[in-house]
C-alpha cells in the first residue's frame, strides 16, 4: 500500500461526511493503523479504504464528547468557525485562532 498525503492538518476543525459529530484533528496516520476486527466491524456497504491517512479526532456530538478515528473520505472541512467543547481540548491545544487550533508544543508529534 503507498501512503498518500493528508489532506486535513493537525489542529483542523473537520465534520464527518454522514454522521452527525465535529472534532478537532489531533493526529494522523498516513494509512490505516487500527486492528482487523475494529475495521471488519464497519458494515461492508460503508467500510473505508485503507490506502488513506485516518485521522484521530476529539469528537463531539450533541450528546456526547469522545475521540474518533475517522478515514480521510469521511472527513470534509468544518466551516463554522466555531470551537469544538470537548474537554480535553485545552490539554492538547492552546489557542483557538482563525477557524484552528495551535497544538502545545509538549502535545506536538
Amino acid at each position: 500500500m503507498e501512503a498518500r498525503v493528508a489532506r486535513f492538518r493537525l489542529g483542523q476543525v473537520v465534520k464527518h461526511r454522514v454522521y452527525p459529530f465535529r472534532g478537532v484533528i489531533y493526529d494522523v496516520d498516513p494509512q490505516f493503523n487500527n486492528t482487523e476486527a475494529w475495521w471488519l466491524a464497519i458494515p461492508e456497504a460503508v467500510r473505508p479504504r485503507k490506502d488513506q491517512p485516518y485521522y484521530h479526532l476529539l469528537a463531539e456530538n450533541e450528546q456526547s464528547c469522545y475521540t474518533a478515528y475517522v478515514s480521510e473520505q469521511n472527513l470534509l472541512p468544518d466551516e463554522t468557525g466555531e470551537p469544538i467543547g470537548h474537554p480535553d481540548a485545552s490539554e492538547l491545544f492552546s489557542d483557538f485562532t482563525d477557524g484552528e487550533y495551535r497544538l502545545r508544543p509538549r502535545a506536538a508529534h
